[in-house]
């Protein structure tokens, strides 16, 4: 195929996903986010650059609109972040693709992404992409998780390494020190 043929393909890609994310502003738009024609482009040129940096090959185009339909009501986005962060989150997700060596579906590798940026993480992306993600990415590598059944869900609390507060001991000393 030449590089003629491989442009067009690219720009129908490239047009049909514009549209498919002008049209997610339906379901966004309740969280107080909106996606701009030129914002929808910004986002397109970013990911058709991770592409190329991850060395990987998008047929159809759907997992743009997942992550912008997924994290759109997470408490850790607003507006004035909104579109820096679905690029970072698509950039998070083509390199954990090719981290897990393709061993994970799109829609596990996006539950668990979404369950450690809110419950774990707290919106930050830094710890997403080299804690939770490393982690789990190695994990997966080893065959040492199993995820499958799970659909990436609640899986997390295997692999951290970090000790978290004890619900049954907070409990205990708030009963001390108010009921007792």
């Amino acid at each position: 195929m030449d590089n003629e043929n491989i442009g067009l393909i690219l720009g129908k890609i490239t047009r049909k996903e514009l549209d498919l994310i002008e049209k997610s502003n339906v379901n966004i738009n309740k969280f107080g986010l909106t996606i701009t024609r030129e914002e929808a482009k910004e986002i397109i040129i970013s990911k058709n650059e991770m592409l190329k940096k991850y060395k990987r090959i998008e047929f159809s185009s759907g997992v743009t609109e997942k992550i912008i339909y997924i994290f759109s009501d997470s408490a850790y986005i607003d507006r004035n972040n909104y579109i820096d962060t679905i690029k970072d989150l698509v950039d998070i997700f083509y390199n954990f693709k090719n981290e897990t060596e393709d061993k994970l579906t799109d829609d596990e590798l996006l539950n668990f992404m979404r369950e450690q940026f809110d419950d774990v993480c707290y919106g930050d992306l830094g710890y997403l992409r080299d804690t939770c993600l490393e982690r789990f990415s190695k994990a997966v590598r080893d065959e040492s998780l199993d995820y499958i059944y799970t659909q990436g869900k609640n899986i997390y609390e295997n692999l951290s390494e970090e000790q978290r507060w004890d619900k049954d001991l907070y409990q205990s000393i708030m009963k001390e020190l108010f009921w007792e």
